[in-house]
Formats: structure tokens, sequence, C-alpha cells
């Protein structure tokens, strides 16, 4: 596993802000949880970290190095989407 850390990560689509400069830090073996009302940018901020979607400004890092150019199959990570029929 690595460290994930987010700096001033900031997701637009044209003049809408979906993700406005957040920071988060999670540390190797951690177990974090995103919470939030409908839109607020949980799902669009997983989908930057595995790089599903690309990053609008800010700095996704794994350990050291900056991953923001890398493809999804790079980045040697995964992601689990929540269904409400489980």
């Amino acid at each position: 596993m690595a460290t994930i850390r987010l700096e001033k990560v900031e997701k637009r689509f044209g003049d809408v802000v979906a993700v406005a400069g957040i920071d988060l830090a999670i540390a190797d073996g951690e177990f974090v949880v995103l919470v939030g009302p409908s839109g607020c940018g949980k799902s669009t901020t997983l989908r930057m970290v595995a790089g599903l979607v690309p990053v609008s400004g800010g700095k996704i890092k794994f350990d050291q190095y900056v991953v923001n150019n890398l493809t999804p199959k790079n980045r040697d990570i995964a992601m689990v989407f929540q269904s409400y029929a489980l």
C-alpha cells in the first residue's frame, strides 16, 4: 500500500466547481470513509484518486510521487461503488 495525499485538489466542469481545493492525507493501511450529501463531490474525489477523472488543479500523491498524469492501470489502486441493493 501507500500513503495517499491530496493537496488543494480541484475539479471543475466548465463553470461548475465539483470539488474545491480538498486537502486529505490517508496513511498506509488506514480505513477512510467519505460521507456527505448528494452532489458534494465524494464520488468525483474518488474518481480523481483512481485516475478515472482528470484533476483540474492540485496534486494527488501516492507516497512522494505525483500521480495526476498516470493512467488508472498504472496507479495500482481500485475502488468499489456503493450499491443500495446489497
